[in-house]
């Protein structure tokens, strides 16, 4: 049985969000689409926004999913993959204040959504106009760019090219994984949004540290907007390189620690590890505590086995991951034998 996709559609208040839902629910040609809508009030206004799919839109009032409507989330979601026909895939418009990481894990966790559903991206949609602003002043900006894997910086016919440069600094230092677009109206081809994969670790995908060829090496770099030491509350982004292998086991501990010790402020993590004496590469991805692993495809021939991590969060310190890690490594590992 296909499992059904799900899109989580974030973004900081007023950037776009339900102009690009019904985008692609204008673009379905024929699919069939779920939405979830989450208002933050009483009185639900955006499911109401939401044309072409009135019969199977769902509102859930009153909160966030990120906090006390995940039970809401939960039961509405396990009756979407139990109604007869099924879904080509399931759409969820959180709130503009909302930290999408608690509905990414909801579909880690329970066990029918597990079984019905898979996770496939992370679309943030930001005011190219107002989002440097908003980081600095709002920490759920920041959490909520820091955790995607697509940026639409929205609204790009309103924002003047300093704007804009500034915003997409703001997004590749803040989140150097994310694939960034621009977009006027949530005008997007529908084939950019869905079937990314982006949770599908077989397709992970972790660039080099866009600081040229030196940064291969033990070496780590947090990036931060600039003039910036407020911006996002403290969030940063860590990139890390090792030319050498890694001891696959002390590797592992390592890892474990960090999610158990630090995953609270761990908003998003991504690694592409070579392990000594193993032929294929080692990937993982985490969101907070919630860690998805495994051996990936084989080295191709020619293929630098250079080991290349991401870490998002509040509070990492880049050099003290760098030296957490070279301990990892496989002459390191001599070393201390």
């Amino acid at each position: 049985m296909a499992l059904i996709p799900v899109t989580v559609l974030t973004g900081f208040l007023g950037a776009g969000k339900t102009t690009l839902l019904n985008r692609l629910l204008h673009g379905a040609e024929g699919r069939r689409y779920a939405v979830i809508v989450n208002e933050y009030g009483e009185l639900g206004i955006d499911g109401s926004l939401v044309v072409g799919a009135e019969e199977e839109v769902y509102e859930l009032n009153n909160g966030c999913v990120c906090c006390k409507l995940r039970g809401d989330l939960i039961r509405v979601a396990s009756n979407l993959v139990r109604r007869p026909g099924g879904f080509d895939g399931i759409v969820i418009e959180t709130s503009g204040l909302a930290d999408p990481a608690p509905v990414v894990q909801t579909f880690y966790f329970d066990d029918l959504l597990r079984q019905h559903t898979r996770l496939d991206s992370v679309v943030c949609v930001a005011d190219a106009r107002h989002l440097t602003s908003q980081l600095s002043e709002f920490p759920e900006a920041g959490a909520q760019l820091a955790q995607a894997d697509l940026v639409l910086l929205n609204k790009a016919d309103l924002a003047d090219p300093q704007m804009l440069t500034d915003a997409e600094r703001a997004v590749q230092h803040l989140n150097p994984t994310a694939e960034l677009r621009r977009s006027v109206h949530g005008d997007i081809p529908l084939a950019a949004l869905l079937d990314r994969g982006a949770f599908d670790i077989t397709r992970l995908r972790v660039p080099a540290p866009r600081l040229g060829a030196a940064a291969v090496g033990p070496r780590s770099h947090a990036y931060r907007p600039p003039e910036a030491g407020s911006h996002s509350q403290g969030l940063t982004s860590v990139s890390l390189s090792f030319a050498r292998p890694l001891e696959r086991s002390r590797f592992m501990r390592w890892l474990q620690r960090l999610v158990a010790e630090r995953g609270a402020d761990l908003l998003r993590a991504k690694g592409i590890v070579a392990f000594e004496g193993e032929d294929r590469r080692f990937v993982f991805q985490a969101v907070h505590m919630t860690v998805d692993s495994g051996l990936d495809r084989a080295w191709v021939q020619g293929e630098s086995r250079t080991t290349r991590l991401v870490f998002i969060g509040r509070g990492l310190d880049a050099d003290e991951l760098n030296e957490e890690l070279t301990h990892c490594l496989t002459d390191a590992c001599e070393a201390l034998a």
